[in-house]
């Protein structure tokens, strides 16, 4: 039930943004009532926070591996962003929503909580790899963070007008070969 309640959410803050989702409609998406949604999370806000550490928790725990490890090529890295989010398709709209747009009902907690464990912790990862001769001198590790976590992220933002108007599939064969460009564009850019 608790799941239920947690997928229903994802897709409804990500579809209509938090302020515009009541509730009752998370709860009736679930198959639950409203007040099962207040004993499982207390909140409507602390479903939101819950719904992005059920995500986020996992990818800062795999981030963090990879760090310990000293081991994070950027392929690599920009693997486990995506792996996560095909699992979870609607987090990168909510993300935007909620997180990156000014006023998100959760960017103080995110660059507080979460934002450090995760791209937040990519600069010096990244750093690392460039001291390792794994990732080239002349690269900003942070803006290369950043254009890592673009390239990862990004296509999944733009699904709904990608696939009708630039006829990239978005089934399970058309996200592999997402995934193979991405990998393929961070390894060698875009020169033959």
């Amino acid at each position: 039930m608790r799941e239920n309640i947690l997928d229903a959410a994802e897709e409804r803050f990500a579809r209509r943004g938090y302020a515009a989702t009541p509730l009752r409609e998370i709860a009736d998406a679930a198959g639950v009532n409203p007040a099962m949604v207040h004993y499982y999370f207390g909140s409507k806000h602390d479903l939101l926070r819950q719904v992005l550490e059920r995500t986020l928790q996992p990818l800062a725990a795999a981030i963090a591996g990879m760090r310990q490890a000293g081991h994070a090529p950027a392929p690599e890295l920009s693997r486990l962003i995506s792996s996560t989010v095909r699992t979870h398709p609607n987090l990168p709209v909510l993300m935007v929503r909620e997180v990156m747009l000014p006023g998100g009902a959760m960017q103080q907690r995110f660059l507080e909580e979460m934002a450090p464990r995760l791209g937040g912790a990519l600069p010096d990862m990244l750093a690392g790899e460039q001291g390792q001769g794994r990732l080239a001198q002349d690269l900003d590790p942070g803006v290369t963070a950043l254009l890592l976590l673009a390239l990862s992220i990004f296509p999944y933002i733009v699904r709904n007008v990608a696939e009708p108007g630039m006829g990239i599939p978005y089934d399970e064969a058309g996200l592999d070969a997402l995934e193979w460009h991405i990998s393929r564009m961070i390894e060698r850019g875009i020169a033959p």
